[in-house]
């Protein structure tokens, strides 16, 4: 029963965020600031991930590979699908749901533990719009724009360390890569990349909207935040692969 308790509760959350804004220049504003926290400020870890997470399957993909039967161009469409497919997108949002989905919970969750939201309401301000719609918006803006880098990162870490190792050519790497390319995959993983934005942005401001208590409660939201948004992630990631392929 609390699992429809807490899903009636989230619509009906999303529900007013659709209000007409007081003032749509305070609205920009929040969403530009947003957009650097959860974008820019996220480059950092996104390109470290995306990098080694392609060396890293370049290197064991060729490990499986033991049989000289086997062209090597095959490591590229391995590499190159898995990054498109599971490995950007997948991976770069579990990643992100840790980073972005506590600072929101937190953030929010603060507001509100010190009655900050409570002063926004008094004041006729629409607190979810103004706290939240920002939010959400900037991230389904700049995650999938971070996705579509990490994948870029992840195929070009595959490139450089198969020509750095010897284990291929960046010529065959390519050359495997173009030949299992399918621009479906692509409208695949963007789908998965906006639904995976929503999901964050979305599930971290609920737990934060509605906590309960002190500084402690305020942690508890974050990690409640990060693990329902992982959890529903993988969930989402199944539903959509079961669907869509």
């Amino acid at each position: 029963m609390r699992f429809f308790f807490h899903f009636g509760r989230y619509l009906l959350l999303l529900r007013q965020l659709f209000k007409k804004p007081e003032n749509q220049r305070m609205y920009w504003d929040e969403l530009f600031r947003q957009m650097v926290s959860i974008g820019i400020n996220s480059l950092g870890i996104v390109v470290i991930i995306s990098v080694f997470m392609g060396a890293v399957t370049t290197v064991q993909t060729a490990y499986q590979l033991v049989s000289g039967l086997v062209s090597k161009s095959i490591i590229g469409a391995i590499v190159s699908d898995s990054s498109i497919l599971e490995l950007g997108p997948t991976i770069t949002s579990l990643v992100l749901a840790g980073k972005i989905g506590s600072s929101i919970a937190s953030e929010i969750g603060t507001m509100r533990v010190t009655e900050q939201i409570d002063a926004l309401e008094i004041m006729g301000v629409n607190a979810p719009g103004y706290l939240i719609s920002p939010k959400i918006l900037a991230a389904v803006i700049t995650i999938p724009m971070l996705i579509i880098l990490a994948i870029s990162l992840s195929i070009g870490g595959g490139i450089f360390v198969g020509d750095l190792t010897g284990i291929l050519s960046s010529q065959q790497f390519i050359e495997g890569a173009r030949s299992s390319f399918l621009p479906f995959n692509v409208a695949f993983s963007l789908t998965k990349a906006f639904t995976f934005a929503f999901i964050i942005s979305s599930v971290s401001a609920y737990q934060g909207y509605y906590t309960q208590g002190g500084s402690l409660e305020v942690g508890q939201a974050s990690t409640r935040a990060v693990v329902f948004s992982c959890i529903l992630i993988l969930l989402s990631d199944y539903l959509l692969a079961q669907l869509l392929l």
